[in-house]
């Protein structure tokens, strides 16, 4: 089984599985059915950005290295990204912390929301805690019931992974994110919303072969 630990690559390429980019998609417009835009400023080969395609009219990527003709961008540089987006949304670089950087980075910039594919334990340590619930406030925490692969410099539709995911999200407040949060008392707590089984089938489209390799069409959902 492979695990997201970034090795001797520079630019820490582990793409998503498309289904899983959709499902960060689809609950980002059932939290903000406004959303127009979104961007992807580590798009690595593409994949998350063909995902969100489903979901928003304007899509912008860029990524640090060269792909397949995409913007060059260092997102965590001194320069802005090259574009205003709604929600920024990202499976970003692990790497030497910079998974906490990119939603540092993108909370400001972001005019609505920051979505993020990180691993469930990045909600461990007691430094990440300031970073959750007070400097980028963490709205929603959606775990993937069913295991989503994600291997070192390649997709692998049918392999496996020693590392459980879930999408991190930080609603600006314009949304008034309070709203889908968890009370406790007088303070205000991260909810959380379990991408069900299932999903992996709904969501995996006959497009994600024609693009970026083979899939099992038995997990083929109904659109393309």
């Amino acid at each position: 089984m492979a695990s997201r630990e970034p090795g001797l690559d520079p630019d820490d390429f582990f793409p998503t599985g498309p289904w899983g980019g959709r499902a960060g998609g689809e609950i980002i417009k059932r939290l903000d059915p406004k959303a127009r835009s979104a961007g992807e400023f580590a798009c690595g080969a593409g994949h998350m950005v063909h995902a969100l395609r489903d979901y928003f009219p304007i899509v912008r990527a860029s990524d640090a290295y060269p792909y397949d003709g995409n913007v060059i961008h260092d997102f965590l540089g001194e320069a802005d990204p090259p574009w205003e987006v709604d929600w920024i949304v990202s499976n970003p670089p692990f790497a030497d912390g910079k998974a906490e950087a990119f939603i540092r980075r993108a909370y400001p910039l972001a005019r609505r929301g920051v979505a993020m594919l990180l691993r469930v334990g990045m909600l461990e340590s007691a430094t990440r805690y300031p970073l959750h619930m007070e400097d980028c406030p963490l709205t929603v925490f959606a775990p993937f019931c069913e295991r989503l692969p994600i291997t070192k410099g390649r997709w692998e539709p049918d392999g496996n992974s020693a590392a459980f995911y879930a999408w991190f999200f930080y609603l600006k407040p314009v949304l008034r994110p309070r709203r889908f949060m968890a009370r406790i008392g007088e303070t205000y707590h991260p909810a959380t919303y379990l991408i069900p089984p299932g999903t992996e089938a709904r969501l995996t489209r006959e497009s994600d072969a024609r693009l970026f390799g083979a899939v099992d069409r038995s997990k083929v959902g109904g659109r393309r």
